[in-house]
């Protein structure tokens, strides 16, 4: 993207706007501009409103789940909350933000202009949503602020406000969204990557799924008695927990129907290989895939952050990093196989005595996120290195052509937020929550329409019962899958009550057997062979349970490490704002 820069200075706040003749605007004659003379117009609004879409995450390794259970890299990423460690005077809030979205709503109250500004009012009310659920996600209960304040202003020395009532000004906020915003299939061709109706509306499901499944699993643990500790409860409604789920159901299912989304699946291109689920993730140009598709063609992202080769490059090391990003041993072992059953029920699954065993007639996703291929390797060197090698690769997020089409940091496709494969997994887990049961026409309205992208049996009740699977577990192993290193994955464990159980035990790698059960590492007397060199491995080895039985595997991250409790549920309140308002009082625990 081409940037030109405005400095507004508003109300005493300095702004660079950067807007992108490519995908949203051009910007007038830099310029200067005060409050007096600015806002009067709707094409000021939408240049202000540009200056939200900063605030989306874009390309960071932060954000791939490093340190998660699925994740065998033990680097700095993810490390407080992956073990344990987080402490107290380690983390800071930014209200820069929403404060933004306050200065344009308040601008909008008192326009007189004739041109419609409904789209930009509805961006900022979306944006401040957005800010408000990432705070919500970290914090729990926060000092809510929907005006623009002055230093003086009473506001900055408040308590904060209960995560209940943030949640519910989140929600109102969505509302305003959802009723300004224009569909989709309405934003013209160089406004995409702006937000839609469809978008927000995608957003308050996940707002309402996480509350919902929090309010269900984790309850008040965390909230303490806003006295003396934590936001409180004040708010709280358990009819919320049904209400929530019953409306994620309603918004999935409008989405669905009415968005104009579709699942990127170009498998029945034999040019493609089947290898949509390795290509959508670095889709740029004709040249990113060799069935010569762009990004025009995918119709599967409703919220992303854009990119762009000429104009925008994630100017990050991408492909090289996400060659390291070694999947764990529960990862692997949690992909079904082409018959839709896990591993451990599965009569095709084929067991670890060879190199590629494990791979054969399972999800094409494995295949797809890990190797970028349909084909398992044949061999492995399996010694641990500065990031903990697991004994497998990753290719998710890596390009087609990489060292010749793309170099480092060039790699330039659109960072995914929401896309409609969650759409479909929040559909089938709130149905699943709020009725205790789903239909096979609701699992193929939506779960099992990703099982055809990756070839596997459809998830359907009889099966499930025949071989005493739990439905539920199916619908959150299909998220984990599918959702692989998406940076969805902390959030789940925690909205799911499992984080302690999730994170502590240790991070494992390939199965290495031992005497009774050769593997490619071992020969018949339990002898290491060169490729598995074992005093590579300071944790050593561990015996683990597998859909093969219980066998021994590298231990990338031992258990030891790990320390994860019931207050990393949330984040400590930054220290640096308790002391400049003592009425914030810090989470429980820290």
């Amino acid at each position: 993207m081409k940037k030109i820069y405005k400095y507004l200075f508003i109300g005493g706040l300095s702004l660079s706007i950067a807007a992108c003749q490519k995908n949203f605007i051009d910007l007038e004659p830099t310029a200067q501009f005060t409050d007096a003379v600015y806002f009067a117009k709707a094409s000021d609004f939408k240049a202000f409103a540009t200056n939200f879409y900063n605030q989306l995450p874009g390309w960071s390794f932060g954000s791939m789940d490093n340190n998660s259970d699925l994740s065998a890299n033990s680097n700095s990423n993810g490390y407080d909350i992956g073990h344990g460690t987080i402490a107290a005077g380690s983390t800071n809030w930014d209200y820069s933000g929403i404060r933004n979205c306050n200065i344009l709503l308040g601008k909008a109250a008192s326009y007189t202009g004739a041109d419609n500004i409904g789209q930009y009012v509805g961006e900022a009310y979306f944006f401040r949503a957005f800010a408000y659920f990432n705070l919500l996600k970290t914090f729990g209960g926060v000092p809510i602020v929907t005006t623009v304040l002055d230093v003086n202003a009473p506001e900055l020395f408040g308590a904060r406000s209960s995560r209940y009532q943030v949640v519910a000004q989140i929600l109102a906020d969505l509302d305003q969204a959802i009723a300004q915003l224009p569909i989709e299939q309405n934003i013209a061709g160089a406004d995409k990557g702006r937000t839609s109706k469809w978008a927000a509306a995608a957003l308050k499901a996940q707002v309402e799924l996480y509350e919902a499944t929090w309010e269900k699993y984790v309850g008040q643990k965390t909230d303490g008695d806003g006295a003396g500790a934590g936001a409180g409860t004040a708010g709280y409604d358990a009819a919320n927990i049904n209400k929530y789920l019953a409306d994620v159901v309603t918004l999935c299912k409008e989405v669905m129907d009415k968005g104009g989304y579709e699942l990127w699946n170009k498998n029945g291109d034999s040019k493609m290989d089947s290898l949509s689920s390795y290509y959508l993730f670095n889709l740029e140009d004709a040249g990113s895939n060799p069935g010569g598709y762009d990004k025009t063609t995918n119709k599967e992202f409703i919220l992303y952050k854009v990119f762009d080769y000429t104009y925008k490059q994630a100017r990050l090391n991408i492909t090289w990093t996400a060659w390291q990003l070694y999947p764990s041993r529960k990862f692997m072992d949690m992909v079904v196989c082409r018959d839709g059953l896990p591993p451990e029920k599965s009569p095709l699954f084929q067991g670890y005595h060879t190199v590629s065993s494990e791979f054969q007639n399972r999800d094409l996703r494995m295949l797809n996120y890990l190797y970028g291929t349909k084909t398992a390797p044949t061999s492995v060197t399996l010694t641990y290195g500065s990031l903990g090698y697991s004994g497998y690769s990753n290719s998710k997020y890596a390009v087609y052509g990489y060292g010749s089409r793309r170099k480092d940091n060039e790699e330039s496709a659109n960072w995914p937020i929401i896309r409609l494969a969650e759409v479909y997994l929040m559909y089938a887990e709130a149905l699943y929550e709020l009725n205790g049961s789903i239909t096979d026409d609701q699992l193929n309205a939506s779960i099992n329409k990703l099982r055809a992208r990756s070839n596997v049996a459809p998830l359907t009740n009889g099966p499930a019962t025949a071989n005493g699977l739990d439905l539920l577990t199916e619908i959150r192993r299909e998220r984990a899958v599918e959702l692989y290193r998406e940076g969805k994955r902390f959030d789940d464990l925690k909205r799911w009550g499992i984080l302690e159980a999730s994170l502590n035990p240790s991070r494992l790698g390939r199965v290495v057997g031992d005497a009774a059960y050769a593997t490619p590492f071992k020969d018949a007397s339990g002898k290491a062979t060169a490729i598995y060199t074992p005093g590579s491995y300071v944790y050593g080895e561990e015996e683990v349970t597998t859909p093969a039985g219980t066998l021994k595997c590298v231990v990338v991250d031992s258990y030891q490490n790990h320390s994860v409790a019931l207050k990393h549920y949330l984040y400590p309140v930054p220290v640096s704002q308790i002391l400049l308002n003592n009425k914030l009082l810090q989470n429980p625990g820290y």
